[in-house]
C-alpha cells in the first residue's frame, strides 16, 4: 500500500503563512516581548525585504540554540588529545562519539515532527538545550568511556530536532521574499560553533582539563534556555496539545518523498555535498601534512579558511537564491563548483604552493560547505504545510550522509594509497547532485505530497 499523508486536524502551519494574532495582553508574555514575538506578514517584492521584514528574534534565538548544540557537539573533537591521554585510549575514538550523535541524531529527526506540532518548536529547542546540558554534565562529571557513550546518546536524541524546529518557527516569520537568506543565516550557527569551540575549548583544556573545559559550556546553554521561555507563548500558540507524537511521522516523510521528484532529487544532491563537506573536514589537515609536506599550523589554516568561508558564504548562496537565481539552479552550481574543488584537492602535491591550497579550500568551503542553508529553505519550500516533516527528512538525509560518505572515503583512500581517487569519486558525486538539480520539476503525483507553499 502506498503511503498517505492525512492532515491532521490542525492544518495551521501551511508553509509561509502568517500565523492567528497574538492572544489577549492578560494571558501572554508583556507587550515588549510580544512585539518582539509577532509573525511578519510576508510582503511582496523585493523592495519590501528590508530591514524592517527580518525576523531578528527568531532568527536570533534559532542561530544561538544551534550554535551552542554544535559546539557542544565538537568540544570533545576539540579537546581530543586530552580527553585520549587521559581515558588511556587512541585519540581517534573521539571521532565515534561524533558519528554516535549523528546516527542517534537521525531517529530524533525523523520522529521530531510530532513533538514540534504537539509542544510547539520553542518547547522543542528547550528540550534540545536540556539534552546539551545532559550531554556536558554526563561527560564532565563522570570522564569515562561509558560517559561519553551515554553523553553521545542523549546529545543525539536532542540534536537532530534542531532544524526542524528552527524551520518550524522562522517560517511564520519570514516574508518569501527573504527566506533562502534568513535560513542560511540561521545555518552559520554550525560552522560558526566549531569554530567558537576550536577556539575556547583548548585554552581552558590547558588550564584546568577537558572535563572542566565542558562544565564551562553549562551555564551559557542554560541561560539560553531559560530565556527562550520569555517568547514561548508567543511562538508556540499555533501548537496543537492533541496531535499524536507518532501519528504515521515516517509515513508522511516516505509519502512526500515519493510524491514529489523535487524533492527525491533535493534528497539526492543534499545527501552528497553533505558528505563532501565532512570529508573536506575529516581529511584536509591529514592529506596536507602526509602527503603534501605542509606544517600543522599551515594545514590548519587551510581548515579554518574553509570553515570561515563555509559560514559567510550560506548568508550570500541564501540572497543568491532570493534574488537571483531559482534556489535549484543555485544548488546546481554548488554542485559543479564542489565538484571543482574535490578535483583539485585531490592533485595536491608538494609542489603545490601554499596560495593555491588556501585557493582550493576557500572554494571548498563556499561550496561543499556553504550549501545547507539553501537546501533546508528548499526542503521546507517543497514539504508545504508538512515543511516540518520534509525539513526532518532533509536532517535525517545529511546525518545519514555525514555517517556513510567519509567512511566510505576512507576506505577507498586505505585500498588506493592515494587521496586522488576518493576525491575524484566526491567529485563524479557532487556533479551528479549539479546535475540532478537541473531536472525538469514535475508537479507532485496526485493525492501525494502537500505541495510547495
Amino acid at each position: 500500500m502506498r503511503a498517505v499523508i492525512r492532515p491532521n486536524r490542525r492544518e495551521h502551519d501551511a508553509a509561509h503563512v502568517p500565523m492567528p494574532d497574538p492572544a489577549p495582553r492578560t494571558a501572554g508574555p508583556s507587550p515588549r516581548f510580544r512585539r518582539m514575538a509577532a509573525p511578519v506578514k510576508p510582503r511582496v517584492g523585493a523592495a519590501h525585504a528590508g530591514r524592517e521584514a527580518m525576523p531578528v528574534w527568531p532568527l536570533l534565538a534559532t542561530l544561538a540554540v544551534q550554535t551552542l548544540a554544535t559546539m557542544a557537539l565538537f568540544s570533545l573533537p576539540a579537546a581530543a588529545p586530552d580527553v585520549a591521554r587521559t581515558l588511556h585510549v587512541h585519540g581517534a575514538l573521539i571521532g565515534v562519539f561524533v558519528s554516535l550523535v549523528y546516527g542517534v541524531g537521525i531517529v530524533s529527526a525523523v520522529f521530531s515532527p510530532g513533538f514540534i506540532h504537539r509542544y510547539g518548536a520553542v518547547r522543542v529547542t528547550q528540550i534540545v538545550l536540556a539534552s546539551v546540558v545532559a550531554m556536558l554534565l554526563i561527560a564532565g562529571l563522570w570522564g569515562s568511556l561509558a560517559a561519553l557513550a551515554v553523553a553521545a546518546v542523549v546529545l543525539g536524541l536532542g540534536y537532530g530536532a534542531t532544524a526542524s524546529a528552527s524551520t518550524h518557527l522562522l517560517v511564520p516569520h519570514t516574508p518569501k521574499s527573504v527566506f533562502n537568506t534568513i535560513m542560511s543565516l540561521r545555518q552559520i550557527g554550525v560552522p560558526l560553533g566549531g569554530i567558537v569551540g576550536a577556539l575556547v575549548v583548548p585554552p581552558i583544556v590547558v588550564a584546568a582539563g577537558w572535563r572542566v573545559a565542558l562544565l564551562a559550556e553549562v551555564p551559557a546553554v542554560l541561560i539560553l534556555m531559560l530565556a527562550m521561555e520569555i517568547p514561548r507563548r508567543a511562538w508556540d500558540r499555533g501548537r496543537d496539545p492533541g496531535y499524536r507524537l507518532f501519528s504515521g511521522t515516517l509515513g508522511q516523510q516516505y509519502a512526500l518523498l515519493r510524491a514529489d521528484a523535487r524533492l527525491r532529487r533535493l534528497a539526492f544532491a543534499s545527501f552528497i555535498l553533505s558528505g563532501t563537506q565532512l570529508c573536506f573536514i575529516a581529511f584536509m589537515t591529514v592529506h596536507l601534512t602526509s602527503r603534501v609536506g605542509l606544517g600543522l599550523v599551515e594545514a590548519g589554516q587551510a581548515l579554518a579558511l574553509y570553515q570561515i568561508a563555509s559560514a559567510a558564504s550560506r548568508p550570500v548562496w541564501g540572497w543568491v537564491a532570493d534574488r537571483l537565481m531559482r534556489p535549484e539552479r543555485t544548488l546546481a552550481l554548488l554542485g559543479f563548483a564542489a565538484a571543482a574543488s574535490a578535483l583539485a584537492a585531490g592533485q595536491f602535491g608538494p609542489s603545490w604552493p601554499l596560495a593555491a591550497i588556501l585557493a582550493v579550500a576557500l572554494l571548498a568551503g563556499m561550496t561543499a560547505g556553504g550549501f545547507t542553508g539553501v537546501a533546508y529553505a528548499e526542503y521546507a519550500h517543497l514539504g508545504g504545510a508538512r515543511r516540518t516533516e520534509a525539513t526532518s527528512l532533509g536532517t535525517g538525509v545529511m546525518f545519514a550522509a555525514v555517517m556513510i560518505i567519509p567512511s566510505a572515503f576512507g576506505a577507498v583512500l586505505a585500498r588506493s594509497g592515494s587521496f586522488t581517487l576518493p576525491y575524484a569519486l566526491l567529485a563524479a558525486g557532487a556533479v551528479l547532485a549539479g546535475l540532478a538539480m537541473l531536472l525538469p520539476a514535475r508537479p507532485p503525483t496526485p493525492g501525494g505530497g502537500a505541495g510547495p507553499a
